[in-house]
C-alpha cells in the first residue's frame, strides 16, 4: 500500500539579531534542508531592518524561503521549534526580544488557520516591510490569500515605515 503525501508550497519569515547574524540564517537554511519532506529551497536576499516594537536592541537580518514540504502545518512548527533551540533561541520565547533566529510561517500552501499556537497566514505579514519587501522579490506577482492583491501591491499599501535594505554578504565561504 502506497500513501501519497500532500505537497505544500510554504513560505517562512527568518530573522537574526544576536550572534554571527548571517551564520545564524545559513545554518537554520541547511538544517531545514535536512528534512527529506522539504524540497526545492529557494530565498530571497538577506535584508537589514530595523528591529519593530522593541528597539533598543541591534538590526535584524531578514530572509524569506520558500520550500515544498510534506509535512502538515503542526509538523512543521515542531520542527521550527527544534531548529531555534539547537540554534540558542531561548525557550521562553519572550516577545519582541532579541533572538539568535526567529523562524515564522508566513504562508502554508492555501490553508488558513487560527489556533492558540499557529495562525496562517501570519497575522501580522501584511503589517511588516521585513516580511514583504523579501516575499514580493521572490513572489511578486503571487496573490496574498484572503486578499485580492498581489504581494507587490500588498507592499506599496504597508504601513511600515520602518528601514528594509537589501544586505550584502562580505563573508568567503
Amino acid at each position: 500500500m502506497f500513501v501519497i503525501l500532500s505537497m505544500e508550497k510554504i513560505y517562512l519569515s527568518i530573522g537574526s539579531n544576536l550572534g554571527d547574524k548571517e551564520s545564524n540564517i545559513a545554518s537554520c537554511i541547511a538544517m531545514l534542508g535536512s528534512y527529506v519532506e522539504n524540497t526545492e529551497i529557494r530565498t530571497s536576499s538577506f535584508y537589514l531592518s530595523e528591529p519593530l516594537y522593541n528597539t533598543n536592541q541591534p538590526t535584524f537580518i531578514n530572509i524569506i524561503v520558500e520550500l515544498n514540504t510534506t509535512f502538515t502545518p503542526f509538523q512543521f512548527l515542531d520542527k521550527i521549534y527544534d531548529i531555534e533551540k539547537m540554534l540558542g533561541r531561548s525557550i521562553d520565547r519572550e516577545k519582541n526580544a532579541q533572538r539568535t533566529i526567529d523562524i515564522d510561517i508566513i504562508l502554508f500552501g492555501d490553508a488558513f488557520m487560527e489556533t492558540s499556537q499557529l495562525t496562517i497566514p501570519h497575522s501580522h505579514a501584511l503589517l511588516r516591510k521585513f516580511v514583504l519587501v523579501p516575499l514580493a522579490e521572490l513572489v511578486p506577482d503571487k496573490i496574498f490569500p484572503g486578499t485580492k492583491h498581489k504581494i507587490i501591491d500588498l507592499l506599496e499599501k504597508c504601513p511600515d515605515t520602518s528601514a528594509v535594505d537589501k544586505h550584502l554578504i562580505d563573508k568567503k565561504a
